[in-house]
Parts: C-alpha cells; structure tokens; sequence
C-alpha cells in the first residue's frame, strides 16, 4: 500500500538533544523592523539520518524572547489527519502507469529508479503526477528520517507558547495539486532524474543546514526542480512571499516570533531574510 509522503514536504521531527546526535549548527537571523518590532528566523531541516545536538546559547536565547512560534505545519503528529488530505489531493482515478507521465528520456531512468526504491510503475494509476513525484522522492531518500527531523523538535522546545501555522497540511499540497499536468510532469522528470544519478537533494540540504552553510543550502535551492521558473515560483517565491506577511502582520501586533522554517527558505533574493530587508527591516544573521 501506497504511504502518503507528506515527509518530503511538510515539518517534521526530533526528539531532544541527547546521546547519539550529532553536532549541528543550524543558521539563525534576528529581524529588526520598525522601532521595537522583532523576529528570529530559523532555518530548520525536514529529516535527518540521525538526531541533531542543534540547540545552543544564540538559539534558546532567541526562543526565550520570543512569545509567538511561527511555523509551516502546527500539528505534525496527526497522521489522521495527513492521510485524510493526501486521500483528498492525492488521488485520481484513470491516470495511467508512471511511465507514461515522464518524458521519454527519463523512462529508462524511472524505470531503474522504480526497480531501486521497490515501487511499481502500475501503482500508480490512481495518483495524480505531483503525489507521485513526491512518493519517487520519498523512496529515494530513504536513508533519511522524519523522526529526526527539526520542526517538531522546535515546537516541543517551546511547549506552552502560542504557535501559529503559516499554511497547514492541505495549503502546502494543494500547492502541487494546484500545478498545471505540465509542471506536475517537469517536477516528475526533476525528481526522476537527480534520483536516477543518485543526486539525494534531502541528504545534501541535511549536511549543510547541520553546518550552518548557508550558500551550499542556496546552491541547491537553484537546482533540480526549482531550476524550473514555474515551479520555483510556486513552491518557493510564492511560499516565501505570504510568509513574509504573515512574519510582518505579528510583528506588527507586538509578537516577538521565533519563525522556524526549511532553511532553504531563508536564503538568496527571493529568500525570507531578503523579502524582510525589502520592507526595511534589519536581518542580521546571529548563527
């Protein structure tokens, strides 16, 4: 049976520092706008091979400060409801085998990276192309673990604070499902591809975020599928955009927010920090 994979794209877990984690130093910004107005912006990481030592002096500090905690999905745990949305978006009857949804040449590439991950070309008949590119995802980053993921991890650490959702389970796949079949097929061929040379994009963002390299993070955040205009704008830009709203709007009402989002959101021109600096904000990275 086919498992929603709803850890490539939304918040994830860990349980806290402890023995057997490894060393990290996740990048932090404060944001100073208007007078007293302020953020902290931490870049986070969805799934990690093993648990991460990332807590420390500059990041308790800022989550101390803060009374708002801004982040993409507030309820990871509720598996319920995760597969009573990907039930919803995720599936169509009628779409055909896999391989009739790439191009054709990646169909040899699909069909090595099927023959990989143990998924099958015909399971996928009643998915639509973005659920299915994510699920190719999914398989292909298996040594990875949402368990040891950040986002959970930093709602846990800040137990009892108000925690606002930036978009919420059904918004961040309604994004895929929204796409046009044309992007939905370029995401497939994105994915299929980097799979298809053994190119792990959720392993080489984990191995940057936990050493704070930020232009590694930026690098990646230019290749695959967000190379593609269409699809950086929706899964990027755009995203990157109503967050920054959202971060100005509490800043606004007097919360001090500790904003914990995909590091790779944070970064380039199109990046949170960037959108802040356009509003005349302040952003200096203190991590």
């Amino acid at each position: 049976m086919m498992r929603a994979p709803l850890a490539v794209i939304v918040t994830l877990a860990l349980a806290a520092c402890g023995s057997g984690t490894d060393p990290a130093s996740p990048a932090l910004w404060q944001a100073h706008c208007a007078d007293t107005q302020q953020a902290w912006l931490f870049g986070t990481v969805h799934a990690l091979e093993r648990p991460a030592d990332w807590r420390g002096d500059a990041v308790d500090k800022a989550m101390a400060e803060a009374d708002l905690l801004m982040v993409e999905l507030a309820d990871p745990d509720n598996a319920k409801a995760s597969a009573q949305v990907w039930e919803t978006l995720a599936k169509s009857p009628g779409q055909g085998p896999l391989s009739g949804r790439v191009a054709a040449e990646q169909r040899k590439n699909l069909a090595a990276v099927l023959d990989r991950t143990g998924l099958k070309d015909g399971d996928f008949a009643g998915i639509e192309t973005w659920a299915a590119a994510l699920t190719v995802a999914q398989a292909s980053s298996r040594q990875l673990d949402s368990a040891n993921g950040i986002d959970r991890a930093v709602i846990a650490a800040m137990n009892g604070k108000q925690i606002e959702e930036l978009e919420g389970r059904e918004a961040q796949l309604s994004i895929f499902d929204r796409l046009p079949e044309s992007e939905q097929r370029d995401l497939l061929d994105a994915i299929v591809a980097d799979a298809a040379r053994g190119r792990d994009e959720a392993t080489d963002l984990a191995t940057a975020w936990r050493r704070g390299d930020m232009d590694a993070i930026a690098q990646e955040s230019r290749r695959g599928l967000l190379a593609d205009p269409e699809l950086r704008e929706a899964l990027f830009t755009a995203r990157n955009r109503r967050w920054t709203a959202r971060i100005t709007q509490a800043m606004k009402r007097g919360d001090v927010a500790f904003v914990a989002v995909g590091a790779a959101h944070l970064v380039g021109p199109q990046g949170v920090p960037a959108m802040l600096r356009e509003q005349g904000c302040a952003v200096e990275r203190v991590q």
